[in-house]
Parts: structure tokens; C-alpha cells; sequence
């Protein structure tokens, strides 16, 4: 693939990378999906008082961070108000309102308002949602119309922010063992919808994609599903108890949830090659088509 002076592709039938979303978007995602993964599981814990408040407003702040990044991207930010404009057929108008009515509902649940814990967490499912559905929606690129990518981004963002959730566990000492080995289920259903992912891509992945899937493949079934299972099973078999278990926990929490990260941003970046495109019947010149 060639690039002309202005750094554009010369698009032709072979695959392109796309250059309209990078780190900036994959960001977007990222936060997105791990800062709702955590308010789920603040939800979840039960916490309450200073603990809850503090993993509730982490949770924004990354879902926050994320709607940053994607400002970053914009030649002319204040258009990005456009965006609220459509929320019938859009998914990114979609995102954004859950995004609206997320915010509010999670400033009322660190306030302490009885039911807007749970309120919050339904809201960031939507929101998480929303954004698979998003990617999902760009039908010239097969690493992303695959429709098993929905259920993989609401999985890895739940695993994410499970993982952030233990990652601080030392702290606030609010998970119990049926938690925790929730989120070792989220973080098995993960590889399992990865594994099934790639398996549909396997002979339709363009350019490059299914180099930099294997890449992050790598990273997932290792740092990201391997290590913290064995953790999470040591802890559940006994293996470590007291004090310790708190950090055994946060080691895989932290894994599971870098891994998730690293799988995300080479999904949006690394393996984001649209198909090109085929001309079934060439013109020739002087010769009427059939």
C-alpha cells in the first residue's frame, strides 16, 4: 500500500488500514468499557460509605477520560454536540446520552441515594453496549462487523473493570469470594469469545489483521486469562489466605484488566484493515457491458 504526499491511502482492491480512529478512539473504548465494567461491580460488592463513592467516581473518571480522548480527535470540538442529535439511528448518539444520564445517576449514588448504586450499573451496561455496538456498526472493516465482537467488547469491558476492582482491593476490602470468582468467570466466557472470534476471522481477516489478532491473542491467553485464573483459583482453593489474599486477588485483577486494554487498542489500531474491494466486471473501452 502506498501513500501519496498528503499521507492518504491510494485506496485500490487490496486492504487499507484505516486512519480515522487511533489511540485517541481506541481510548474512548478502553476507559468506556473498564470504567462501566467498575461501576457494575461497585454495584455488585455492595459497597457502601467513602468505598463505594471512591469506586463509583473511579468508574466516571474512566468513562469521563475515555469521552476525552475522543474530544482530541476532533478538528472542531464543538460540533461534537451534533452528536445528541440522532440518538434513533446512531449508536455513537446512543452512547452519548447513556453517557448523559450515567454521570448524574453515578453523582447519586456516591451521594448515597438508595437505589442509584444499581441505576448506575444498568446505565453502564447500556453505555458499554452501546459502544460494541458502535464498532460493530463499521461494515467495511471484517475484524469489526463480526457480530461476536458485541458480546467480546461487553465481556472484556465487565472483565476490565472486574479486574480494576480487585486491582484495588487491598484498599477497600469489599470483595468476597463468590465475587471473585465471578469475575474469573467473565474473565473464562472472555478467551472463550475471543477464541470464537478469531475462529469466524480466520478466512475473511484482511492485510494485516490477523498478525496483530494473534498478537494480542497472545497477550490475552497468558497475562490475560492464564495467570490471573491461577490466581483466582489459588485463593479459592486456600492456597493463600489472610492478608496476602487481598494482593494475590489485585495481581489478577491488574492482569486481566492491562490485558483487556492492550486487546482493545490493537483491535481498534493493529486490526482495523477495511476489505477493499473487488470490481466484478472491468470496463473496456469500445466494448458494450453484458
Amino acid at each position: 500500500m502506498s501513500y501519496p504526499s498528503g499521507g492518504y491511502p491510494s485506496y485500490g482492491p487490496e486492504p487499507w488500514q484505516q486512519r480515522s480512529w487511533d489511540w485517541r478512539a481506541a481510548g474512548n473504548f478502553i476507559g468506556g468499557g473498564a470504567g462501566s465494567g467498575l461501576i457494575v461491580f461497585a454495584a455488585l460488592s455492595g459497597a457502601s460509605g467513602i468505598a463505594r463513592a471512591a469506586l463509583v467516581l473511579a468508574g466516571l473518571a474512566l468513562v469521563g477520560l475515555g469521552l476525552f480522548c475522543v474530544a482530541l480527535e476532533l478538528g472542531r470540538p464543538l460540533r461534537a454536540l451534533n452528536v445528541f442529535r440522532n440518538p434513533w439511528t446512531s449508536w455513537m448518539g446512543r452512547e452519548a446520552w447513556t453517557g448523559m444520564l450515567l454521570f448524574p445517576a453515578g453523582l447519586a449514588a456516591v451521594w448515597g441515594v438508595p437505589g442509584l448504586a444499581w441505576a448506575a450499573a444498568a446505565l453502564a451496561l447500556v453505555f458499554v453496549y452501546c459502544q460494541a455496538r458502535l464498532v460493530q456498526a463499521a461494515r467495511g472493516i471484517p475484524a469489526w462487523r463480526e457480530p461476536l465482537l458485541v458480546p467480546l467488547l461487553l465481556a472484556t469491558g465487565l472483565a476490565e473493570g472486574g479486574g480494576l476492582f480487585f486491582a484495588s482491593a487491598p484498599w477497600h476490602r469489599t470483595g468476597t469470594l463468590s465475587l471473585l470468582l465471578g469475575f474469573g468467570a467473565l474473565v473464562l466466557a472472555r478467551i472463550l469469545v475471543w477464541l470464537a472470534y478469531r475462529r469466524r476471522l480466520a478466512g475473511v481477516a484482511a492485510g494485516g489483521t490477523g498478525a496483530a489478532l494473534d498478537s494480542a491473542g497472545r497477550v490475552l491467553q497468558l497475562a490475560g486469562t492464564l495467570a490471573p485464573l491461577a490466581l483466582v483459583a489459588a485463593i479459592a482453593l486456600g492456597a493463600v489466605s489472610g492478608a496476602t489474599t487481598a494482593w494475590v486477588a489485585a495481581v489478577a485483577g491488574l492482569a486481566a484488566a492491562l490485558a483487556g486494554a492492550y486487546t482493545k487498542l490493537t483491535l481498534i489500531t493493529g486490526a482495523g484493515f477495511n476489505q477493499g474491494f473487488t470490481l466484478a466486471h472491468l470496463p473496456v473501452r469500445g466494448v458494450r457491458a453484458k
